[in-house]
């Protein structure tokens, strides 16, 4: 396999986010001064209650909004710059969609916004290979063939990590990654991170509402909830912080400290997988 190919070379952080504020056209405000920077090549968890901020700054990461103040940058440039560059890998929520195209697992991966809709047989060797190594990256290579909608929702997970790694992104966004998947199959998808993240070198963000669901395969945390209430390593995360945070969410507050009982990421069942509401009330 020889994938890598996405490592940094400037003393730029990966992301860089100053002072941000955010306010939306009600004047409600989702972010107050937020600061933090991700260096290249580490993994950053983004805790939060739902309603906390987290989709808010991953869109302003993405450069979906702008900041009302402050400033992103990522990989050193705007971040609209970066995204269009293709520099950002980036996985939505788990999808909800039925599949029913009639789509193998390489054509899925294959349909990138880098690339043009075409058939398997017309695109570039290069290109065939890197979707192949990335399939056995994540685990996918036995089941390239067979049809995205046949496939379980963790083996549809997978198949669509790869598809946000086809363009050679130096940094990797994840949004909720682990929704409705129980601690098993968190274990799995941790030990898969971890696996693309020795491979590629890449920078990974991971929004999350649950601790233990990033805790293990994160550098860095940073608890977010309109204000940043920690970022530095896991082990320094107290009750007290998470207390504060999750205060007026009981029933996140509870799962963080006892869990609950979820889907494996292998399982067939795609209906537990609801989104998380967006950030605006």
């Amino acid at each position: 396999m020889s994938l890598p190919d996405s490592a940094a070379t400037t003393s730029e952080p990966a992301v860089a986010v100053r002072d941000v504020s955010f306010r939306y056209d009600s004047g409600v405000a989702a972010l107050e001064s937020i600061s933090l920077t991700v260096p290249h090549g580490s993994r950053l968890g983004i805790l939060g209650p739902n309603g906390g901020g987290k989709s808010t700054l991953l869109k302003l990461i993405l450069g979906l909004i702008k900041p009302t103040r402050g400033r992103v940058e990522v990989l050193g440039l705007p971040p609209r710059r970066a995204t269009r560059s293709r520099q950002v890998g980036y996985l939505p929520q788990r999808l909800n969609a039925a599949w029913n195209a009639p789509l193998n697992v390489r054509q899925v991966v294959a349909m990138t916004a880098a690339l043009d809709v075409a058939p398997w047989r017309a695109l570039p060797s290069e290109l065939k290979r890197r979707i192949d190594d990335l399939l056995d990256l994540v685990g996918m290579a036995h089941l390239a063939g067979r049809p995205i909608g046949e496939l379980s929702g963790g083996q549809q997970q997978r198949a669509f990590i790869a598809r946000a790694l086809v363009s050679r992104p130096r940094v990797l966004l994840l949004d909720e990654p682990t929704v409705g998947i129980d601690q098993a199959g968190q274990a799995q998808f941790a030990r898969l991170l971890e696996a693309i993240h020795r491979e590629l070198d890449l920078t990974i963000l991971i929004v999350s509402h649950d601790l233990r669901a990033i805790a293990a395969g994160c550098d860095d945390i940073a608890v977010l909830s309109r204000t940043l209430h920690y970022h530095a390593s896991p082990e320094g995360l107290t009750p007290e912080v998470l207390a504060e945070v999750f205060h007026h969410d009981i029933a996140a507050f509870a799962h963080l400290r006892h869990g609950t009982n979820g889907h494996d990421i292998d399982e067939k069942d795609r209906g537990t997988n609801t989104p998380s509401p967006e950030d605006q009330p």
